[in-house]
């Protein structure tokens, strides 16, 4: 299925302008429509975290600050979001379309909403075929990490989380990281539109990192029935770390895209004792197609 509309949601400035541009690169790719959403905080949610000992002004004058940096923050990256469309030629608005109905070019908008991120990302997520999260290291702040993990866990829908910087290239060689999962099985699914066109793909398993479940043999002879061509090679752990590995094997190969599954194990017991997802969403340095 062709991808035919991308969320990009975009927590501050600091985060913007890597994942603007690779959300943008991939709307012109896909001939898609990229809704790019900024989410105030509401003022209203501030003051229950404000605790005791609070004067009801200083409350107010809290809720006014953080009203200030929500409208700062939309005004920057509308004119950040301004600027990346009119140097791309991308147009403004719904999505251009020929006479047949079909879409004949990649179209964007921007909006700027208050509420809870959360909340708003997944529901926008629920019907988007993509969507591109800023990198979790590529900000102060950590709202990108709350909106990935919201499109994770409450969209259904496949996270692509966007490099540090601005990426050349975004599919041409891809790697499938495979571990036998339902995890892993919905990355395959989201990534198969990609496959078609990409120069290489390889499949990287493991006995470190392997799960019940088919194998890697058995995912080639799927994507095969696809018209896939796909090699397998097998990486290790490197001090006891199979996310450590299978990015080093990854990064050998020259791969520019990742795909794999997210938090076979549970996010808690990732976050306590550390596992794959978190491993690659604190080092990879390529673009990461995640699936729940």
């Amino acid at each position: 299925m062709a991808i035919r509309k991308i969320l990009l949601p975009l927590a501050g400035i600091a985060s913007a302008r890597g994942a603007l541009s690779t959300a943008l690169m991939l709307s012109q790719r896909w001939r898609a429509h990229l809704h790019a959403l900024h989410v105030r905080t509401d003022t209203r949610d501030v003051a229950p975290l404000a605790g005791e000992g609070l004067s009801g002004a200083m409350i107010e004058e809290m809720m006014a600050s953080t009203e200030k940096e929500g409208n700062t923050e939309a005004t920057a990256l509308a004119a950040l979001f301004t600027q990346e469309t009119t140097a791309r030629g991308i147009t403004v608005g719904a999505p251009v379309r020929a006479t047949d109905g079909a879409v004949r070019a990649a179209s964007a908008r921007f909006s700027s909403v208050v509420g809870r991120e959360e909340e708003l990302v997944a529901g926008e997520a629920r019907l988007s075929d993509l969507i591109v999260v800023p990198h979790p290291k590529s900000a102060e702040e950590v709202a990108s990490a709350d909106a990935l993990h919201a499109v994770l866990f409450d969209s259904g829908r496949p996270a692509l989380i966007a490099p540090v910087g601005v990426p050349t290239t975004i599919g041409t060689r891809i790697a499938i990281a495979w571990n036998g999962t339902a995890e892993s099985a919905s990355a395959v699914a989201s990534v198969l539109p990609w496959l078609a066109d990409a120069t290489a793909v390889r499949i990287f398993h493991s006995p470190d990192y392997q799960r019940q479940g088919p194998g890697a043999d058995k995912l080639a002879s799927f994507l095969e029935l696809h018209g896939i061509t796909a090699d397998a090679t097998e990486f290790r752990a490197i001090d006891r770390n199979a996310g450590t590995g299978l990015l080093a094997a990854v990064e050998a190969y020259g791969a520019d895209l990742l795909a794999m599954g997210a938090y076979s194990h549970s996010r808690l017991r990732q976050l306590i004792l550390g596992g794959v997802t978190r491993h690659v969403l604190e080092h990879a340095k390529l673009a990461v197609l995640m699936n729940r």
